[in-house]
């Protein structure tokens, strides 16, 4: 698999309508809180236990894909989808965890296709050896360790703050078990998750993500915030963009659908 292919965000997918969002007011003293303070305050925001513990995740949208030598897109996924179980133990992380998989389609056409199944990681071709599928990973895994960071065996500590799109930024880095460090970029405002960044195999990984909206049709008295837009660099050259335009929280999905299709699993939905 190349990793200059696709980069991957992680998030959620179908069964949703976007809509409005108000914003709250900045926290007093915004500075002084510990990082602990701010991830809660993160998390609050983003809709709580239920933000927190998602099992499963199923994402569809669109995305914009370019090369680092053109202004130029270099493909448009005109369907791009994700399906997401998620490992509630994941001490990881920068590693593929729990089980995934991503397919981009220009029209009927399949640009790329991506899974793992909790063992074996695949694509469109068959697959994948695990010291490439290592790497590739390893330059997309990222966001999701933010539900595990207030547990034991997890650190948070401040960064110096910043800011993105106009929007102050508290930030904060969260190191796993296993040493890895992720930074986050915490809207002293709103309190959503605006920036996350990490070292990877293809040098320093930035996302930017905006556009928020909560999930329709979810069970009373639970919420989920979804960003609309994600933007993704390497070493601060824009790669894609991906719109999610709907999201859906904990489906059933099936084990067969993150199987290789050539060793039995579903094919390309």
């Amino acid at each position: 698999m190349k990793h200059g292919r696709m980069a991957i965000a992680i998030g959620g997918l179908l069964a949703l309508v976007p809509v409005a969002i108000a914003t709250a007011q900045p926290a007093p003293a915004e500075t002084a809180l510990t990082g602990r303070t701010v991830l809660e305050h993160a998390v609050a925001a983003a809709g709580g236990d239920t933000w927190l513990n998602p099992q499963s995740l199923i994402l569809t949208g669109d995305a914009v894909f370019y090369a680092p030598d053109s202004a130029v897109p270099r493909s448009t996924a005109t369907r791009y989808r994700m399906w997401r179980v998620m490992n509630p133990d994941r001490t990881v992380a920068h590693a593929a965890d729990g089980m995934v998989r991503i397919t981009a389609h220009d029209g009927d056409r399949l640009l790329f296709e991506v899974g793992f199944d909790g063992v074996t990681s695949w694509n469109e071709r068959g697959i994948v050896p695990p010291a490439e599928a290592d790497a590739f990973w390893a330059s997309n895994f990222g966001f999701g360790i933010v539900r595990q960071a207030l547990r034991d065996g997890f650190t948070i500590t401040r960064a110096p703050d910043s800011e993105v799109g106009g929007h102050p930024l508290s930030m904060i880095r969260i190191t796993s078990p296993d040493g890895g460090a992720t930074l986050f970029g915490i809207d002293q405002r709103s309190h959503f998750i605006r920036l996350m960044g990490f070292s990877t195999p293809r040098g320093y990984h930035v996302r930017v993500y905006d556009d928020f909206y909560w999930a329709a049709n979810m069970p009373a008295g639970t919420r989920w915030l979804q960003p609309g837009t994600i933007t993704l660099y390497y070493n601060g050259i824009k790669q894609n963009v991906v719109h999610w335009r709907s999201v859906a929280v904990n489906p059933n999905i099936p084990a067969a659908l993150f199987t290789w299709p050539g060793a039995g699993g579903i094919a390309t939905p």
